[in-house]
């Protein structure tokens, strides 16, 4: 198995490769360069195992220059005693063929955890087969949950720094007290006047600069990322998408060989993306159906082929999704124009300068085949989640409201009835306010108030790792200016290299 650029497709790497440098030179983003087939009598064998035991499965098919131990040892590392259920990714059934796909039982209360408890160990096994003697320096733009995910899978690494951008005013007050109260001797976070395309953007720009790279070449660093851009950080997520499907046919809700369909609710395009990549490998997936918030760009470009990012930008009470770039959006419009690289370059080139793109009517009626796009604003999640709890008991966070409704009108459209995943991509204590003002119940004051306020007024149980940030001492309370030179300075000074 080999990986090439979405811009370059001369470029022939290994996994190791891809996973240690994080992004192209051009700055395309890596891709394999063919999908392992999955069939009928692989999910078959994979149906009695351990979440683990399918993920090393799954994993060995892509990293084919890690051994088979390597691949096994990453896999035991990650999906352990750190998830707080046996089966690390389960299926709550929601009732009328709706399955609740729940990604948040790990560190961190999110998604990212799924991807971000591995990535750490297959860095260092890809560090070790590329470069074993550089320091790698972990740069992650986040719009919430990455940031802690990477920080706590990261934490005190072995010759490893992560440093961390986050919008000083786009994430919630408990991802940014997850964060700033992050421990670990080689972490550091920073805020930005900004959002989220700020930071990512700022990001990119210091990691494709040739004149930063020396600089961390000449201490013995080099950059890589812990953002969906890395091959490592989206391709555990293709793990998960298997998985449910394999719950689906051992708890007798499908056949083998049944299709369904899968909701994600998505900003940056990799969590859904992931399953787009199961799909290849031969899952039976019908529809793919991407649920944006009021930033509905990405819902625009589904009905239209225009990708356009001249648009007002909406603070939401789904915060990880107030994205109008959406990165991996690349990699998807790379397989569907033919692996065209020359094409991709010129339609990224025309987002940096114009920050608008059009496909081609080949590559807009391949998406629209597979993919349907629909949005929620503030008003329809809260009355989501007021909906589903009151009528099932279901507590969803902000972001997988989204992804219900959005389902819901799809299929009072569509009157499609396929049985359907909907992926969950945070613990709804998260987000405590917004959802208490949907269920309208009253709202403290302080963070962990609020966490009281929800457990006492739902009957769930406030997770291990948000209670206990009450006691832990605020380490990280810098904010820097959103341009390329203010975040280059604070990369500097945070690596000591001023």
């Amino acid at each position: 198995m080999h990986y090439t650029s979405t811009r370059n497709n001369n470029v022939e790497i290994t996994a190791a490769q891809a996973i240690a440098t994080g992004i192209s030179p051009e700055g395309g983003l890596y891709v394999p360069t063919e999908f392992p087939a999955l069939t009928a009598a692989d999910i078959e064998a994979l149906v009695p195992l351990s979440y683990k035991e399918r993920a090393t499965r799954v994993l060995s098919r892509y990293l084919t220059d890690f051994t088979a131990e390597e691949v096994a040892a990453c896999c035991e590392a990650a999906y352990g005693e750190r998830f707080d259920v046996a089966d690390v990714a389960p299926l709550h059934e929601l009732g009328d063929g709706r399955y609740i796909l729940e990604l948040w039982h790990g560190p961190t209360c999110a998604f990212k955890d799924m991807a971000l408890q591995i990535l750490p160990h297959l860095m260092r096994v890809s560090v070790g087969k590329t470069n074993p003697d550089e320091q790698i320096v972990i740069l992650v733009a986040t719009s919430g949950d990455t940031g802690k995910a990477a920080l706590e899978g990261f934490k005190d690494a072995p010759n490893t720094r992560i440093l961390v951008f986050y919008p000083v005013d786009g994430v919630s007050e408990m991802q940014r007290f997850q964060m700033i109260t992050q421990e670990g001797e080689n972490v550091g976070v920073c805020a930005i006047r900004g959002n989220f395309d700020d930071a990512q953007t700022g990001v990119k720009a210091i990691f494709t600069d040739d004149e930063v790279k020396a600089k961390l070449a000449q201490n013995g660093m080099r950059f890589s990322s812990a953002n969906s851009i890395n091959w490592g950080r989206l391709v555990p997520q293709i793990v998960y998408y298997i998985s449910a499907y394999c719950d689906l046919v051992a708890q007798d809700k499908i056949r083998n060989g049944d299709p369904i369909n899968v909701v994600v609710p998505t900003g940056n395009f990799g969590n859904i993306l992931a399953c787009y990549y199961a799909k290849r490998m031969g899952l039976p997936v019908n529809k793919l159906i991407c649920a944006s918030n009021r930033n509905r760009v990405l819902t625009d470009f589904f009905e239209t082929g225009v990708y356009d990012c001249n648009r007002p930008f909406y603070t939401t009470t789904s915060p990880s999704m107030d994205i109008l770039v959406s990165s991996n959006l690349e990699r998807l419009l790379y397989h569907l124009s033919g692996n065209n690289s020359d094409e991709i370059a010129d339609l990224m080139a025309a987002l940096k300068t114009d920050k608008k793109y059009a496909v081609s009517d080949t590559v807009r009626r391949a998406i629209q085949q597979q993919f349907v796009g629909g949005c929620a604003d503030d008003r329809e999640v809260a009355d989501t989640i007021c909906r589903v709890f009151d009528t099932t008991e279901y507590l969803c966070d902000t972001h997988t409201a989204v992804a219900v409704s959005v389902y819901e009108a799809y299929r009072a459209k569509s009157g499609d009835e396929t049985p359907t995943v909907i992926a969950s991509t945070a613990n709804p204590f998260k987000f405590a306010p917004a959802i208490l003002e949907a269920l309208h119940a009253n709202l403290a004051e302080t963070p962990y108030d609020q966490l009281a306020d929800l457990q006492a007024f739902t009957g769930w149980k406030t997770p291990q790792p948000l209670g206990s940030l009450r006691d832990k001492a605020i380490r990280f309370t810098d904010v820097c200016d959103n341009d390329k030179t203010s975040m280059q300075g604070t990369v500097y000074g945070m690596l000591g290299l001023d």
